[in-house]
């Protein structure tokens, strides 16, 4: 553990302070991540008091802040395994259980709570308690067509909140896969977080059909000028019967791990992530709390948004308690997250091995 939290902690801050180095000429953005360079020194700090403990805390987590959402996306992994539906049901959180567990994470010195859903915009009061844990990033993964009026001075105002806007490639790939008019809209979203300096990223989900297209420097240098200083680049989850030809095979992954390196060295101003290709620097697999843990719009700790399996719930013991998860234990103990795969996931594709874990 030691050694891959040396290794994160080192990560975390070369992404703030590339973040810093796109951002100089934004004294409002510049000021936040000045600020949050210090803090993630301090969490740092907590995490290796927590491990000298005994308690291992990952540096990031992954929250599903409600069910809800607006579009129909094919091929959703939220859909599919019914986390995501078009009305939320009541048992979903609400916004001052979601700030108890942002305030237990900044205790037990997370860096990172990305928040996702359904699609998070729809829940305007959970943005509102998290903007107020300025010690926090919070990446929101939106489909980008909330980012208007309020929400959009939301961002403005709490640049500790970052969108992070999904997107597949051009007009064509993105329209087909998340509904006609998408690109148009995520295009005049762009134009008006640029336009107020606000930092951005963009998720691609890496298809065999979009490869060459998502990391063709061209369409780099047009995210570039619209001000996009993150991207993070997703390999395709086959969670619908019949889409395994569209997840990257071994010959994809290889070409994807060779163009970034090329993206990289030639775009200094963007941060350029990728899942799980960033994952083998790190002895693969970092769910079930190596890395990270996922928490349901419901409460549940679960392993991975792509392995919701849980035995443990945040609202019977909070944050802690969930690290404490015997599933997670068995996970990390049982080699599953360094074995072989096919697919851009490792406990999706260990389905009946997590499932016969659980049971156990």
């Amino acid at each position: 553990m030691t050694d891959l939290a040396e290794y994160m902690n080192q990560a975390i801050g070369e992404i703030i302070s590339s973040a810093l180095r796109a951002s100089l000429r934004n004294p409002k953005e510049s000021r936040f991540l000045l600020h949050a360079g210090s803090a993630q020194k301090k969490a740092a700090e907590l995490r290796g008091n927590y491990e000298k403990n005994g308690t291992h805390v990952p540096p990031f987590l992954i929250a599903s802040i409600t069910q809800k959402c607006n579009l129909h996306c094919a091929g959703c992994y939220a859909r599919a395994n019914h986390s995501c539906i078009d009305h939320p049901t009541a048992n979903e959180m609400d916004a001052d259980r979601w700030d108890e567990i942002f305030r237990e994470a900044e205790e037990l010195g997370v860096s990172f709570l990305l928040l996702a859903g359904g699609e998070p915009l729809t829940r305007a009061d959970i943005l509102t308690a998290a903007a107020s844990h300025q010690n926090l990033i919070f990446p929101v993964f939106t489909n980008g067509t909330l980012v208007r009026g309020e929400l959009l001075d939301r961002f403005d105002c709490s640049r500790n909140l970052i969108p992070v806007l999904s997107i597949e490639g051009d007009r064509e790939n993105t329209d087909l896969r998340r509904g006609k008019g998408i690109y148009d809209k995520l295009a005049e979203t762009m134009e008006q977080l640029k336009k107020r300096g606000i930092f951005y990223g963009v998720s691609i989900t890496v298809t065999k059909n979009n490869l060459y297209q998502v990391t063709d420097q061209e369409y780099l240098r047009l995210l570039k000028h619209a001000g996009c200083g993150l991207v993070f680049y997703v390999e395709y989850v086959p969670v619908e019967s019949g889409s395994e030809q569209l997840a990257p095979g071994e010959r994809e992954r290889i070409l994807l791990e060779q163009r970034l390196d090329r993206l990289r060295e030639e775009f200094h101003s963007i941060i350029f992530l990728s899942f799980p290709g960033d994952e083998k620097a790190l002895g693969g697999c970092l769910a079930a709390g190596r890395g990270f843990f996922h928490i349901s719009a419901m409460g549940a700790a679960e392993p991975c948004p792509f392995s919701p399996f849980s035995d443990t719930s945040v609202l019977s013991g909070g944050l802690k308690h969930a690290l404490d998860s015997g599933l997670f234990r068995k996970i990390r103990e049982s080699g599953i997250e360094t074995a072989e795969h096919a697919g851009g996931c490792t406990l999706f594709a260990k389905e009946k091995e997590v499932r016969a874990l659980l049971g156990k």
